[in-house]
């Protein structure tokens, strides 16, 4: 995996966030240290992003959910 430091992050971002773009991930370091992996937002968790409101009007949800017993 790439790892660039602050200073080449800073001085090379648009060309790093088009290889994230394509799915390539990479790591920032400051003084040799990682701190941030950067990493394409659709190979995030799930690899997929999740679409709220999918199933709007397909499920109901009875008025006595909540309470106990």
């Amino acid at each position: 995996m790439l790892t660039v430091n602050i200073h080449e992050a800073k001085t090379h971002r648009s060309r790093l966030v088009e290889r994230a773009a394509q799915g390539e991930s990479f790591i920032i370091a400051k003084a040799g240290h990682p701190l941030v992996k950067v990493v394409p937002l659709l190979a995030g968790e799930g690899g997929a992003t999740q679409r709220l409101g999918f199933l709007t009007g397909e499920i109901r949800v009875p008025e006595d959910f909540d309470r106990m017993g």
